[in-house]
């Protein structure tokens, strides 16, 4: 599990904006865009969305 006392994660609107613009945008350049800056964030796609899987248990 991620410890995210320990780490600073963007604001949740922003993740799932990058999460929009990767699934739904129909653009190449967007959806990598919206890929690499959650892997910035992360470190990889696992751990964002082990991320959002937590923020929906609260």
């Amino acid at each position: 599990m991620l410890d995210s006392s320990n780490q600073k994660y963007p604001p949740l609107p922003l993740i799932q904006t990058w999460i929009w613009m990767m699934t739904q945008s129909g653009n190449p350049e967007i959806q990598e865009k919206g890929q690499s800056n959650l892997i910035a964030s992360f470190g990889s796609l696992a751990k964002a969305n082990e991320y959002l899987m937590e923020q929906n248990q609260k």
